[in-house]
């Protein structure tokens, strides 16, 4: 009986910390990609920023830039980004107390 103890209880500790999170993940990737729309913005598994044109059963339009669109699987996109309101832009900064004259190159680098 103690035989058995030890399998049964290594089955239970990689299906808690291994199977379980994984299919958790699976779920909430469905759910993500089932709620994607036009206008969203996305990002793909490669890495690719875009916004969502279309959608068609199991494809995704994407403009990647403004005018060039790219069809994807759903499956493909694995992060959606909420709408943020457009923040004010802002002109560069500078920071009076590191600008030095005694500087030995025209650059402004020290050496």
């Amino acid at each position: 009986m103690e035989a058995l103890l030890l399998p049964l209880l290594l089955l239970a500790v990689f299906y808690l910390l291994l199977i379980r999170p994984q299919q958790r993940q699976r779920k909430q990737m469905a759910e993500l990609q089932s709620t994607l729309g036009p206008g969203a913005k996305v990002m793909t598994g490669a890495g690719l920023f875009a916004t969502v044109v279309s959608i068609q059963d199991d494809r995704v339009e994407l403009e990647v830039a403004p005018g060039v669109r790219n069809w994807y699987l759903r499956r493909a996109i694995v992060q959606v980004f909420p709408d943020e309101p457009a923040l004010p832009e802002q002109g560069p900064t500078f920071n009076e107390s590191s600008s030095s004259t005694d500087n030995d190159t025209p650059n402004g680098n020290t050496r």
